[in-house]
């Protein structure tokens, strides 16, 4: 039996058989023409299933022009969340005070740039950070626990503090090529399954063989 079912709503059972109830495969809880979601990518929240994509990124409306893209198996924790690009506020005048949003024929600003926010695959983004607009989170990731991430972080870092920044790389720059190269999220599920010790352990001898 696969460790793993991409059609879950609810992907994790406790050992005593209670499914644990806060934590969603968003892809199979969001419909939302403004976001793409990959197989696998988990969210901890306490809100209801319909309220998922809200509490994920509130002001990501469907009528908003960029998109919040999640790879695969990426791992959001409790209280994190997306700032995306139509929460802005004009800055080029001598107020930032939203006017045109209070009434319906003025509503918007279309003239506003927008950027998608684009999280890759195999990220791990901890409790309560937030992502503010136009950030691209590279594959392998990890993002500290209450971080603000105001800029792109690069494939298997470790990023903290407010505004994020670099702490260390994870691996070597040779060795991140070639697991980029490997994109083991992007193989058959029992494979991935058949190959979780060389992905566990770091092994990467024997994630070549696999």
């Amino acid at each position: 039996m696969a460790l793993l079912d991409a059609q879950a709503i609810h992907p994790i059972t406790l050992p005593d058989g209670t499914i644990y109830r806060d934590t969603v495969y968003l892809k199979n809880v969001i419909d939302h023409p403004r976001m793409e979601i990959g197989d696998f990518s988990y969210y901890t929240h306490s809100g209801t299933l319909e309220d998922t994509a809200l509490i994920l990124a509130p002001y990501l409306g469907h009528a908003c022009r960029e998109r919040l893209v999640i790879g695969k198996f990426a791992q959001i924790a409790r209280g994190s969340y997306f700032i995306t690009s139509s929460a802005n506020h004009p800055m080029d005048g001598f107020t930032t005070y939203p006017f045109r949003i209070f009434k319906p024929e003025t509503f918007g600003y279309k003239d506003l740039p927008v950027k998608d926010t684009i999280v890759d695959h195999d990220v791990w983004i901890g409790q309560n950070a937030a992502i503010m607009p136009g950030v691209h989170i590279g594959s392998g990731a990890i993002v500290a626990a209450a971080s603000v991430v105001t800029r792109d972080v690069p494939p298997y870092a470790v990023v903290g503090g407010n505004p994020a920044s670099i702490i260390r790389m994870r691996y070597s720059s040779d060795v991140i090529d070639e697991l980029l190269r490997l994109a083991w999220w992007d193989w058959p599920l029992d494979k991935i399954e058949a190959n979780l010790p060389a992905l566990s352990s770091g092994d990467m001898a024997a994630l070549r063989l696999a």
